[in-house]
């Protein structure tokens, strides 16, 4: 499970970049347009399946030893780096920009949109750092097992 989760929550990331990096492009207007729109639900799509992620990743780590466990504690590290910039940065901006007039928004909109977006790189590859940790421990993991049992059938062990 923390494995499914870390990936769709960074890839929800990955595809929120992309598009935030596509609005660079636009005017005011059009870029408080658009994340009135997000902000109607991606909030919601990134806590189902941010916090399973973290809560998932957690639960590996007490049950990991060994390396396995330092791999995974640098996951949920990484994870508490995701939630501390979406705390402290993102979700204030985020009720900000909810009282926004797309017909006129804020002077200082684009530079709102730089600490927004800036914030969201961070998190963004913490959260892909992080699902590449797992995935590897994962892939690592279970090549070490099959060397183990291998190991263990010795040499002339018919099946």
């Amino acid at each position: 499970m923390s494995l499914l989760f870390t990936g769709l929550f960074s890839g929800f990331l990955l595809c929120v970049l992309v598009l935030e990096t596509s609005l660079r492009g636009f005017d005011g207007s059009v870029y408080t347009q658009v994340r009135v729109v997000e902000l109607d639900s991606l909030d919601k799509l990134a806590a189902v399946t941010l916090i399973p992620a973290f809560v998932a990743t957690v639960v590996v780590a007490v049950r990991s030893r060994g390396s396995a466990r330092r791999m995974v504690l640098a996951a949920v590290a990484l994870l508490v780096v995701v939630f501390v910039t979406t705390i402290v940065v993102n979700l204030p901006i985020n009720s900000d920009q909810l009282s926004w007039s797309v017909q006129q928004p804020p002077s200082d909109w684009a530079s709102v949109r730089d600490r927004w977006q800036l914030a969201h790189l961070v998190r963004t590859v913490a959260a892909v750092v992080a699902f590449g940790v797992l995935l590897s421990e994962q892939v690592v993991g279970d090549r070490v097992g099959l060397v183990v049992v291998e190991a263990g059938r010795g040499v002339g062990h018919r099946q």
